[in-house]
């Protein structure tokens, strides 16, 4: 059993960035910026900006960070939206989800600019990326292929098995694990709260990719000898022996279905480095395609 450690190849990621950054810094190029949008006091939502932040940092980013009270309206978000859109200097942003009940999540996402749509969410991106056309693609399933790419793990003719169906996550892989190319060519099961019989089908995968919010779902005997697992599930357990009060797990019973995996995701390490070195990744895109539009204005 080989763990596929996300925090490492971040690491690489980032270094690898940060080398374009200091080409583009001795060239006297502007480098990218990245900004953040966050409403209200989520405190996932405020870990992980902070987490992109030190990040930015890090690879020589600028980055910028944008806080609204959790009652802030929707026109106010939507104004502030469009104000990014407008500035220049804003290669890519992200609005963190979740938002606030009083506001429409999909009218929000759709009001940002899909050239600086660093998180791959318009209905622009992920329709390009259907036609496996040039875009951005969602930082988690971006940071997903690149962990099955960088470890070699063979995935044309394979079964690959996605639980959950949402946007963010399932859906998007479900397409990207069955386009032409590597990683890819798979032949894909999405699976999701409503498919019965659920043990029969993880049975038969050869990947299974999880991203259901549900921790220790997946259990060893739904899963067959030396099947490949990607844990995407991240949920604050409460637990009173730890100093937080709280334990993170994913949607993996780790402990048992470990024995049974040649390849899996650790929680944490495993899947969430790997969504923010891909945000950087997709802002560097970004900053490249940002400028080539300004070449040809110029």
């Amino acid at each position: 059993m080989t763990i596929l450690d996300g925090k490492k190849v971040s690491n690489e990621i980032q270094e690898e960035i940060a080398l374009e950054v200091q080409k583009m810094k001795n060239n006297g190029e502007k480098v990218p910026h990245l900004a953040a949008i966050i409403v209200g006091n989520d405190g996932a939502s405020l870990t992980y900006v902070n987490s992109k932040v030190r990040a930015c940092k890090r690879v020589g980013f600028e980055s910028s960070e944008y806080r609204m009270s959790s009652n802030t309206s929707e026109l106010k978000l939507l104004a502030k939206i469009e104000e990014l859109n407008k500035n220049d200097d804003i290669d890519g942003f992200i609005v963190q989800l979740p938002l606030p009940p009083q506001i429409n999540t999909q009218k929000v996402l759709l009001a940002v600019d899909a050239d600086k749509d660093v998180d791959g969410f318009h209905p622009t991106n992920f329709g390009k990326m259907s036609l496996d056309m040039s875009s951005f693609i969602p930082a988690t399933p971006f940071g997903i292929l690149e962990l099955l790419e960088r470890y070699d793990i063979p995935t044309k003719g394979k079964h690959t098995v996605v639980i959950g169906r949402s946007y963010i996550v399932g859906r998007p892989m479900s397409i990207l694990m069955g386009r032409q190319g590597f990683p890819g060519n798979s032949t894909v099961t999405l699976t999701h709260e409503f498919t019965k019989n659920i043990t029969q089908i993880t049975s038969q995968a050869d990947i299974i990719i999880i991203a259901v919010g549900i921790p220790h779902f997946l259990k060893a005997e739904m899963v067959k000898d030396d099947a490949v697992i990607i844990d995407v599930g991240i949920t604050r357990v409460p637990d009173d022996s730890k100093p937080r009060g709280y334990r993170i797990s994913g949607d993996v019973d780790f402990e048992n279905v470990s024995k049974k995996a040649s390849y899996i995701t650790p929680v944490p390490g495993g899947v969430g480095p790997m969504t923010i070195a891909m945000l950087l990744k997709n802002t560097l895109l970004a900053k490249e395609t940002h400028r080539a539009k300004q070449l040809q204005k110029d």
